[in-house]
């Protein structure tokens, strides 16, 4: 097709033009904008960039600028930024200058601080943009940045070793509290993990029309303390999901959403991160007679956990017996899950819970079982008759436990991924088949789910960072209502 001489394509009216590139993806958008000058003026017509979906990542600010023009372009006019932020890949901790006393302040490796300098740049990049943004409905955002959390970022003896670090901290603040009194329609409104944007303060800051159209909110910063207080709770009578820190999610609070005036609650994530515990409590945690109230009101209630490094007897205080969990995932490094554990999960989920995750990325594979067969798993797969989801890794899983797993829930078991690592085979049993053990036990498995079915031979695929994966879970948990 010609394209000069108004003929062809550059004949058309530049509304079809706009409707033809509507069909394209954001990158493909950006590629045709090179085209020309009247390509360029419909690519970056409003209509088509009303859902922006970045994920900004790597060492160092290289990402920066491109971040800057499409946030310059169309942040004042999207109605729904989805943004991921991951400064960096790695370890960064700081270290101690050599030959120092051990009083002597840290050190932050000169990669550490262009780490930190990147994602304060491209924050402040985002909220200086779409501050004034009316017209956003939904808004969530990620920051990747567990590496930098864990090392105390917040101390303001850090700080001042990031140029205007302490300052630029603020900064985000207030920008973000300006885009919440600025927002006329927000629907969804998720902030997890964003290092120094969140503060005690944000939520008050939320218009009152927002407040009123808000159905989804998730906050979630592991150093915080309480960031939703039961007055600003209280405004948004019309959430239907809320995604807190479990440490955050009190009696008071619990006892407010059971109130038969506000619209009944949908979805609730709540992440129990045992490294957390040393700033935040349980003793304030909702009681059973919370939960049982909680439920009363909103019959169709479900409830996600995650519990990253929590000792059993942590997890046994929050798990109480009317709560009507449906995703439960256990994932640790050095602490280790009880059988008492998965025995009281089984016995008083057995009718709710629908996804069990049970990962551990330590040295060696503890058994749960008593003498290779009485084990907790198979129980599990017994007792909850809803169960669809069903992740193993770390822990050892003989193989004719698994056979039992996949005969007693069959094709209803949607996804049973268990790792190579940690099958093992009883060399009892191995006397009395024939053939290859592998072999065979896939053969058995897939005749029990009805079909082919093989285990995970990279573990990688099933152990991802835990925050981020308790973000993404929670995205589509609360989206499915």
């Amino acid at each position: 097709m010609a394209l000069c001489g108004r003929v062809g394509a550059m004949a058309l009216p530049s509304e079809l033009i706009v409707h033809i590139f509507s069909f394209l993806s954001d990158r493909d958008k950006l590629r045709a904008s090179a085209v020309c000058s009247r390509w360029r003026e419909c690519l970056f017509y409003p209509a088509l960039w009303t859902e922006l979906r970045l994920r900004i990542g790597g060492f160092g600010s290289e990402e920066t600028p491109k971040l800057d023009f499409l946030m310059r372009k169309f942040g004042s006019f999207v109605r729904e930024l989805q943004l991921e932020l991951a400064p960096v890949e790695g370890n960064l901790s700081p270290e101690r200058p050599p030959g120092g006393p051990e009083g002597d302040p840290q050190q932050l490796p000169e990669r550490w601080r262009a780490a930190m300098a990147a994602y304060l740049e491209q924050v402040l990049c985002v909220f200086t943009s779409i501050r004034n943004n009316r017209n956003l409905q939904r808004l969530s955002l990620y920051g990747d940045t567990f590496i930098l959390q864990q090392e105390g970022l917040l101390d303001s003896a850090n700080l001042h070793q990031i140029h205007q670090g302490d300052k630029k901290i603020k900064e985000i603040q207030e920008l973000f509290m300006e885009l919440l009194s600025n927002s006329r329609q927000l629907r969804w409104l998720s902030c997890s993990f964003m290092l120094g944007l969140l503060t005690p303060r944000s939520l008050a800051r939320l218009s009152n029309q927002s407040a009123e159209t808000l159905q989804h909110l998730s906050f979630l910063d592991h150093q915080q303390g309480p960031l939703v207080s039961p007055s600003e709770l209280d405004r948004l009578s019309n959430l239907h999901s809320l995604a807190l820190d479990f440490p955050d999610f009190s009696s008071e609070l619990c006892a407010l959403l059971a109130s038969p005036r506000r619209a009944p609650l949908h979805r609730l994530s709540l992440l129990l991160n045992g490294a957390a515990l040393e700033f935040k409590s349980l003793e304030s945690t909702a009681r059973e007679d919370d939960w049982k109230a909680l439920v009363r009101v909103s019959a169709n209630l479900r409830v996600y956990v995650m519990a990253l490094e929590v000792d059993s007897s942590e997890l046994l205080r929050v798990l109480k017996p009317s709560l009507p969990l449906e995703r439960l995932h256990l994932d640790s490094y050095s602490t280790l899950v009880t059988d008492g554990t998965l025995e009281l999960v089984s016995q008083q989920y057995n009718k709710t819970l629908t996804h069990f995750l049970l990962l551990r990325d330590g040295p060696g594979f503890p058994d749960l079982s008593v003498n290779r067969n009485e084990d907790p798993l198979v129980l599990l797969a017994w007792r909850c008759t809803q169960l669809a989801v069903l992740v193993i890794h770390g822990y050892t899983v003989w193989s004719h436990n698994l056979v039992a797993i996949s005969r007693l829930r069959g094709s209803c078991l949607r996804v049973l991924t268990v790792s190579e690592e940690s099958i093992d085979f009883d060399p009892d049993q191995s006397l009395y088949t024939e053939g290859d053990p592998v072999h065979n036990l896939v053969k058995e498995v897939s005749l029990g789910l009805g079909r082919v079915w093989h285990p995970c031979l990279d573990s990688s695929t099933v152990l991802s960072e835990p925050t981020q994966h308790f973000h993404r879970e929670l995205r589509a948990f609360s989206a499915g209502m």
